[in-house]
């Protein structure tokens, strides 16, 4: 689990997510847990994959983000661990991301958890689809990159 600034222990990325989408903003929102949750948070035990959020009611919602139950918990104090999840943000921003994603065709997809001090929280990115050639371009830019650092290592070892 990387360290991220002020405080911030990063418990899980979704990678996958950069390679899907071109990121446009983001936005960093408190998650509403319960006991077992945030435990299991803390253990490291949690997938973002195929996670998104949806704005529904004026009230922002993350759907599909796995939480493994806490073994140390009961049976009846465990969670659902792919339960729809209230995400905490400030009314103006909600009523933003819903224009753009309404207008625009953006969706909304969580891009890391993370604890900062006692809290988890989420971030948000407003993301654009990517085509397939799109990714295309992005791994040859990825390779070429690769390719130059190794050529400069090879040259700095002469």
């Amino acid at each position: 689990m990387a360290r991220g600034n002020n405080n911030q222990r990063v418990v899980a990325d979704n990678r996958k997510a950069r390679h899907d989408y071109f990121i446009e903003d983001s936005y960093e929102a408190g998650i509403v847990l319960t006991g077992s949750e945030i435990k299991s948070i803390r253990a490291g035990q949690v997938n973002l994959r195929g996670g998104y959020v949806r704005i529904v009611n004026g009230e922002a919602w993350l759907y599909d983000v796995h939480i493994a139950p806490y073994e140390q918990s009961g049976i009846y104090y465990n969670h659902e661990p792919t339960r729809p999840r209230k995400l905490l943000l400030h009314r103006r921003e909600i009523s933003r991301i819903a224009g753009q994603v309404d207008r625009q065709g953006y969706t909304l997809v969580p891009l890391r958890l993370y604890l900062q001090g006692r809290r988890a929280k989420v971030e948000v990115g407003l993301a654009r689809g990517k085509k397939l050639y799109d990714k295309r371009e992005d791994l040859a830019r990825r390779e070429a990159h690769r390719e130059v650092e190794r050529a400069l290592k090879e040259r700095s070892r002469r």
